[in-house]
């Protein structure tokens, strides 16, 4: 299972970036403003009053976009909210009003991983939204020996490290402990031990750090 693990997790701590996949025309859903652009999304920025101006681009593996008038824009890890307001700035140095409005065409194909005690542990898509109980259902649900009191949801956090939460997924499951079914981000890893968990912060970082044979940091950092 390390092996099959390892195989998932090189192409994350390699800074490989998939192709764009599906459009928001073609089911997925319309991100809210505090969506974080990724390398390879779609975006048409389209002008109020400057139609001519309209266009459509795609966040190149630089993580930046070429625009018109103004050149280059760093949209990689910028919510939308935060590039609309950039832009209405930069394009102010030329126009005498530029109210601009961003919409999201092709999203870059999110991952996400399921490990230990599920029957088919590995990476899985994030397809718009998607709780961790839905990312173990479709990991192929627990295995017998899966502690469901006990799963841990691993996320990067700003200052390049792993942000750790413990979920009870059994209570979960109730109507009770709805809330701590937790909505996914790209590139969370969902845990489910065999056994109980002494020391999360310590077992994080061996498990981390002693399955990959490489020099990395886990997490890449968000601008």
């Amino acid at each position: 299972m390390k092996s099959v693990f390892l195989w998932v997790l090189l192409p994350v701590f390699l800074g490989y970036q998939p192709a764009a996949s599906q459009s928001a025309s073609q089911g997925q859903d319309v991100p809210p403003s505090s969506y974080t652009l990724r390398k390879g999304d779609v975006f048409d920025i389209k002008f109020f009053y400057n139609p001519e101006l309209n266009e459509q681009v795609t966040v190149r593996p630089d993580g930046r976009v070429a625009l018109q008038l103004i050149g280059e824009v760093q949209a990689d890890g910028v919510q939308l909210a935060g590039l609309t307001s950039l832009l209405e700035e930069r394009y102010a140095r030329n126009l005498a009003n530029p109210k601009i409005t961003i919409l999201v065409r092709n999203f870059a194909l999110q991952k996400l991983f399921v490990d230990g005690e599920v029957v088919k542990p590995g990476m899985i898509d994030l397809p718009g939204k998607l709780t961790v109980v839905q990312s173990i259902a479709l990991a192929g649900g627990f295995r017998e020996t899966a502690r469901e009191r006990d799963v841990l949801l691993i996320r990067r956090n700003a200052a390049g490290g792993a942000t750790v939460t413990h979920l009870d997924l059994k209570q979960a499951r109730t109507s009770e402990g709805a809330s701590a079914d937790l909505p996914l981000e790209p590139f969370d890893v969902v845990y489910v031990p065999r056994s109980k968990i002494a020391n999360v912060n310590k077992w994080v970082d061996e498990y981390i750090r002693k399955n990959l044979p490489i020099t990395f940091t886990f997490f890449r950092p968000v601008y």
